[in-house]
């Protein structure tokens, strides 16, 4: 009977875990080509920023060279209004003694009734 209990209690040696099979649909995915696919789209990504931080840069040329302008235009308007108000002044007092114009000192307005 001792024998018979050490031979109930013994282990018996372990099955080998079963393997499932492939579905024949389902591929392996080449990681390599995976890879490559990722590179490719966040390289042209990266071009794309390029592309467009490259244009925000030609904008802002174009604006800093319109400000330029911009100001210069307004010299030339202020130097050709001083030109044009000094002409102005200097051709009151040169048709004002050419043709005996005097100032009036005492202004009075004449009110006509209507008929």
């Amino acid at each position: 009977m001792a024998s018979w209990s050490a031979v109930a209690y013994t282990d018996a040696p372990a099955a080998p875990p079963k393997r499932r099979a492939r579905p024949v649909a389902a591929r392996r995915v080449d990681p390599l080509r995976n890879g490559v696919f990722w590179i490719v789209v966040v390289g042209a990504l990266l071009a794309g920023l390029v592309a467009l931080n490259v244009a925000v840069l030609q904008l802002n040329l174009r604006l800093d060279q319109l400000a330029r302008e911009r100001a210069t235009l307004r010299d030339e308007n202020a130097a050709l209004e001083s030109q044009s108000s000094s002409a102005k002044g200097s051709l009151q007092t040169r048709a004002s003694s050419q043709l005996g114009l005097v100032r009036a000192s005492d202004v009075t307005f004449v009110r006509l009734g209507r008929k």
